[in-house]
């Protein structure tokens, strides 16, 4: 792949996305790409997911195959037409344009923020506010809870949502961001260890877990870089927290940067919590309190905007670096 030109694709795509994020009036016309992908994966889990447990896991790996092709061969025909029609600097504005859709910066933030605003209005506000951006059972957390939730998926989805989208756009253009999109989705949807999709979702939980692998270092780098310039937050913290918090999470992603958003917040995140009726007892991410607030959710934002930014200068300094002499 032309690293001439997928870098400054995503470094225009970031650019895009954090100032406008997903306009509205596309999303009335045509939905979101990943919605897209959602369909088809419940088309697939429905028609495929059914049998034993070996026969259901080489379906899931067959569904991941589609799922994969699908996302892949129509990106890399539309970025290989775009290149063929239009001059280079056309081309990297217009697949930059599409690859922005696939970035989720500002739902993100606006998800989170939410939060904050229902937690300030109540309890009960912010346990609703919270039970659209995570899996956990709302009416298990207190307002603590409730703000570490919301602090947690703000550091887990500023990875998986901003840097490792991001980073496979500048390695393999519009089909790598796209194929990271739809095995995401798929995790998302399908990688759960229960009694239906424990075989049927393998596949798409250990891929998922292996292309998640550089951006949830690289979106704990960012974290502790961010902590470094904004007022209140512990570069120091962030990185200690690192080194010895991020390998004992369950996941071999979400604890990085959520350890890094915990050292640098003075916090303790993740921990044993409730999903459904069951009970996860996992490691403490940090080791500062635990009674977070509204007032710690607006920390972090600031430094996931900063951590969002940091990024995006970045990766315009490696656009500008590899580029044509």
């Amino acid at each position: 792949m032309d690293l001439m030109l997928t870098v400054p694709i995503a470094a225009l795509a970031l650019t895009i996305e954090a100032i406008i994020g997903y306009p509205d009036t596309i999303f009335r016309l045509i939905r979101h790409p990943v919605m897209w992908a959602g369909a088809l994966i419940a088309r697939l889990d429905a028609g495929l997911n059914r049998g034993g447990d070996r026969r259901r896991r080489w379906l899931g790996v067959a569904a991941l195959v589609v799922l994969a092709l699908a996302a892949w061969v129509p990106c890399w025909l539309i970025e290989a037409s775009v290149c063929a029609l239009v001059p280079r600097a056309v081309a990297i504005v217009v697949i930059g344009v599409l690859a922005s859709a696939l970035l989720a910066s500002v739902s993100l933030i606006t998800h989170v923020r939410a939060v904050a605003v229902g937690l300030r209005a109540g309890l009960a506000e912010g346990r609703v506010a919270v039970s659209h951006i995570v899996g956990r059972d709302p009416a298990s957390l207190d307002a603590a809870g409730v703000a570490r939730a919301a602090i947690e998926s703000l550091a887990e989805n500023f990875s998986d949502g901003v840097v490792a989208p991001a980073l496979w756009c500048a390695v393999l253009g519009l089909p790598g961001i796209a194929l990271y999109k739809v095995v995401n989705t798929a995790d998302s949807m399908i990688g759960h260890l229960t009694a239906r999709h424990g075989a049927f979702g393998w596949a798409a939980a250990r891929f998922d877990d292996v292309i998640n692998l550089p951006a949830s270092r690289l979106a704990a780098l960012w974290l502790v870089l961010a902590a470094a310039v904004v007022p209140g937050a512990s570069a120091r913290g962030a990185m200690v927290s690192v080194r010895r918090d991020a390998g004992q999470h369950r996941s071999p992603n979400a604890g990085w940067p959520e350890a890094a958003m915990a050292g640098a917040l003075g916090l303790r995140l993740a921990g044993p919590r409730v999903y459904g009726a069951v009970r996860v007892d996992d490691a403490w991410m940090g080791a500062g309190r635990a009674a977070a607030g509204v007032a710690d959710i607006e920390r972090a934002l600031r430094l996931v905007r900063v951590a969002a930014w940091l990024q995006i200068g970045v990766v315009w300094l490696l656009a500008v670096i590899i580029g044509p002499a």
